[in-house]
C-alpha cells in the first residue's frame, strides 16, 4: 500500500509541480485552501501533508493546528518564503515536523518526505510493539475469576498509579513478573523502560556491576565503562526478581539508591549518580524470617515492603484451572498449527485434582505437552505428563474412575462451560459488541454468532417443564461494529 501525501498551496503551478514529483511513488492529493484540505483529511488517511504558510485568505499555521487534532493526524511540513522562517520555526514548536523554503529545492523536498515517512513507520512499529506488550502483560490477560486472584488484581489497580515500591511474594510459577509488568503498564511510568534483573543468576560482584554499572578498569575484564540497570531504567521501573538472594554489601548499596537521596556509584567510581526509578521486588522466600535471622536488612525490607502483594498458588484457586486450560489450548494449538483441541472429562478431572507445585507455569507446560502428544480431537489422560497423572492418583485410561475436584463436589466446569464464560466475559468488556468481542476472543464474528445461538438453544433445552423463554447464555449482545 502506497503512502499518501496531501499538497496544499494556492498557486496552481506549485501544486501541479509537486504532484508530478510524487505521483509515481505516492498516492497524491492536492488542495488550494483550508476547506479543501480538511475535506481530504477527513475523507482519507493522509501520511504527510505539505502546506504553504500563506494561502489565499487562509493561514497554513491554522491548517496544521486543525490537522494535528484529527484522530489520525498527518506529519505536517511547512513551505515558506525566506522572510517567514521565524514563523515556520513557530509552526514546528506547535507540532509541524519540519519546513522548507521557497523557491523549492525539489531534491530536498523529496528527501524530507522520505525522512518523514520513515519517522511515521518507526512510530507505527513502536505503537505495535507497545500494543503487543500491553496485550501480553495487561490485566485483561491475567486469566481467572477466583476470589483470591480478584483480590490481587484489585491491589494492582490501586497501587499502579502511585510511586510506591512494591514487594511481591509467592511460590515459583505464580506470575510475580506478570504482576510487576501489569503494575508498570498501568502506571504513569508506562512509556518509560521496564528493566528486569534476576538477582539469583549472578554472583555478588557481577550483580553489583549489573545494577549500578562499573568504570573502566574497576576489576579484571572491565575494559569499558558499563551503564547499570538503574541508569537504564531512569524514569521507569526496575524489577528485581529473587531479591532474597542478594548479599549484605549489595543490600547496603540498594538501600541508598531507593532512599530519599536516590544516589549510587558505579563500581570503581566515586561520582554520585541519581536515578528516578520505581522499584518492584519479588521473592519466593520469607523475607521477614530472613530479617529475624539477620540475613536481610530490616531497613531495606521496610523500604521495599511499602505495598505487599502475595500471589496465590494455583491450588488455592483451582476454579481458575478450566479458564487457564482453555487459554493455553488456544495458544499452543495455534503455535503448533493444530485445530483447537478439547480435553476428555478424565483429563480435566485429573488437572483439577493435582496440586500443581509448579503452579501456573507447570499447568502451562502440561497443556503444551498434551497438545504436542495428542493425536485426536481431544487430549486424553494418557497424553498428560506422567508426574501429573501419578501425583493425582490417576491410572491409565482403562478402568478410570473420575476424580472429584478440590472442593469434594462434582465440578460443573468443562471446556464448554469455560467457553461460555469466556464469551460472556468478552461481551461484558465490549458492552455487548459482537465484532469487538469476536476480535478479543480470536474468532470470526460468524463463529461467535453461531456459538451464542448454540448456547442459547442449549439453555432453552434444559429448562424444566418449559418454564419461561430461553435464557441467554451470554446476556445481551449487540451487532454493532
Amino acid at each position: 500500500m502506497q503512502a499518501t501525501i496531501l499538497i496544499v498551496d494556492d498557486e496552481k503551478h506549485t501544486r501541479d509541480g509537486l504532484r508530478r514529483l510524487f505521483d509515481d511513488d505516492y498516492d497524491t492529493y492536492v488542495a488550494e485552501d483550508i476547506a479543501g484540505a480538511m475535506s481530504v483529511l477527513e475523507r482519507e488517511q493522509i501520511d504527510v501533508m505539505i502546506t504553504d504558510l500563506r494561502l489565499a485568505g487562509d493561514d497554513g499555521m491554522a491548517l496544521i493546528e486543525r490537522a494535528l487534532k484529527l484522530p489520525h493526524p498527518p506529519i505536517c511540513i511547512m513551505m515558506t518564503a525566506y522572510g517567514s522562517v521565524d514563523t515556520a520555526v513557530e509552526a514546528m514548536k506547535r507540532g509541524a515536523y519540519d519546513f522548507v523554503t521557497k523557491p523549492l529545492n525539489l531534491d530536498k523536498v523529496e528527501m524530507l518526505i522520505g525522512r518523514a515517512l520513515g519517522s511515521r513507520r518507526l512510530e507505527q512499529e513502536n505503537r505495535t510493539l507497545r500494543q503487543q506488550v500491553d496485550e501480553r502483560y495487561g490485566l485483561e490477560n491475567v486469566i481467572g475469576e477466583s476470589a483470591a486472584l480478584r483480590e490481587v488484581l484489585d491491589v494492582i489497580r490501586q497501587v499502579a498509579p502511585s510511586s510506591a515500591n512494591v514487594l511481591i511474594d509467592g511460590e515459583s510459577g505464580t506470575g510475580k513478573e506478570l504482576a510487576a509488568h501489569a503494575i508498570h503498564n498501568l502506571s504513569r511510568r508506562s512509556k518509560a523502560k521496564f528493566v528486569t534483573v534476576h538477582c539469583a543468576a549472578l554472583s555478588p560482584t557481577l550483580l553489583e556491576s549489573e545494577l549500578f554499572g562499573h568504570e573502566r578498569g574497576a576489576f579484571t575484564g572491565a575494559h569499558e565503562r558499563r551503564i547499570g540497570r538503574f541508569e537504564q531504567a531512569n524514569g521507569g521501573t526496575i524489577f528485581l526478581d529473587e531479591i532474597g538472594e542478594i548479599d549484605g554489601s549489595t543490600q547496603v548499596k540498594l538501600l541508598r539508591v531507593i532512599s530519599e537521596e536516590r544516589t549510587f556509584e558505579r563500581v570503581g567510581g566515586n561520582q554520585p549518580l541519581k536515578a528516578d526509578v520505581r522499584l518492584i521486588a519479588a521473592t519466593n522466600k520469607d523475607l521477614e524470617k530472613l530479617v529475624s535471622e539477620g540475613k536481610f536488612r530490616d531497613d531495606l525490607f521496610f523500604r521495599l515492603n511499602v505495598v505487599h502483594i502475595t500471589m496465590p498458588p494455583l491450588r488455592a484457586r483451582k476454579e481458575d484451572i478450566p479458564l487457564l486450560v482453555h487459554g493455553f489450548l488456544r495458544h499452543f494449538c495455534k503455535v503448533n498449527e493444530k485445530p483447537l483441541l478439547d480435553l476428555t472429562a478424565e483429563a480435566m478431572n485429573t488437572l483439577l485434582t493435582y496440586d500443581w507445585p509448579g503452579n501456573v507455569r507447570e499447568l502451562r507446560t502440561a497443556i503444551e505437552h498434551g497438545v504436542v502428544m495428542a493425536s485426536g480431537p481431544k487430549i486424553t489422560l494418557r497424553e498428560l505428563p506422567t508426574n501429573v497423572r501419578r501425583a493425582a492418583g490417576a491410572t491409565m485410561p482403562a478402568g478410570i474412575s473420575p476424580a472429584r475436584s478440590f472442593s469434594e463436589k462434582p465440578s460443573p466446569l468443562d471446556l464448554h462451560e469455560t467457553e461460555r464464560r469466556l464469551i460472556a466475559q468478552a461481551l461484558a468488556t465490549t458492552s455487548g459488541n459482537i465484532t469487538a468481542a469476536a476480535k478479543k476472543l480470536g474468532i470470526s464474528r460468524r463463529t461467535l454468532h453461531r456459538k451464542i445461538n448454540e448456547m442459547n438453544a442449549g439453555r432453552a433445552a434444559v429448562q424444566p417443564d418449559g418454564e419461561g423463554a430461553a435464557t441467554s447464555a451470554t446476556g445481551g449482545a449487540s451487532d454493532a461494529g
